[in-house]
């Protein structure tokens, strides 16, 4: 078998262990991280268990060219590893170190129309939310696929997480299936319940 062929094995089986046969990140550069396990569940509708083997993430609605990508072509575009803070409407944080790609060279692959402003982000479970294009654009905005050097499990959200700095819990979808783009901003699951649409943390 050619070097590359091993190669690419190699990493589909590296991404593909489950989280506990790895070791947990629990500090990073000095700062202590939350831990990758936690008790409590805040989805709607419980953990999803998305098929690795049909995964496709679209990114469609007023972009160029609409893509369609399997796990493995999103994991093939640059990462990043950043520590974030993700705080809670409930009033908690998690600070984590995610790994992930950023979102602003998947949209480019798109290339979003001049009249695209916001993209909402659907989940495997129905969930979605949105976020102005423009805020989704900066160096730490990504879709996260490790958390503490660890891949996302099901609990964690895979196969990617929306990691949004500065924006409060409920705007880091999990489960991500589909990314759109639109003309106007839109309401998701809990804005429609009242829930701000802009979710600044400002002051968490």
């Amino acid at each position: 078998m050619p070097a590359t062929a091993w190669l690419a094995l190699l990493a589909v089986l590296c991404f593909s262990l489950p989280a506990a046969a790895q070791t947990e990140i629990k500090t990073f550069e000095g700062v202590k991280l939350s831990p990758y396990h936690r008790d409590y569940d805040n989805s709607i509708r419980g953990p999803q268990k998305v098929e690795s083997a049909s995964y496709r993430l679209k990114v469609d609605g007023l972009v160029e060219k609409p893509l369609s990508l399997s796990y493995q072509q999103v994991l093939a575009l640059p990462s990043i590893r950043e520590v974030v803070k993700m705080p809670c409407v409930e009033g908690w944080t998690e600070t984590l170190l995610y790994q992930g790609v950023r979102l602003r060279e998947l949209l480019a692959l798109a290339g979003p129309k001049a009249q695209a402003t916001w993209v909402m982000f659907h989940s495997a479970e129905g969930y979605s939310t949105g976020l102005p294009l423009k805020r989704l654009l900066g160096d730490k905005v990504m879709l996260g696929y490790k958390i503490n050097g660890l891949p996302l499990d099901a609990a964690r959200g895979w196969p990617f997480q929306l990691v949004a700095p500065g924006k409060l819990g409920y705007k880091w979808a999990k489960w991500l299936v589909r990314l759109e783009l639109t003309a106007e901003p839109q309401k998701g699951y809990w804005e429609k319940r009242g829930y701000s649409n802009t979710a600044d943390a400002a002051g968490r």
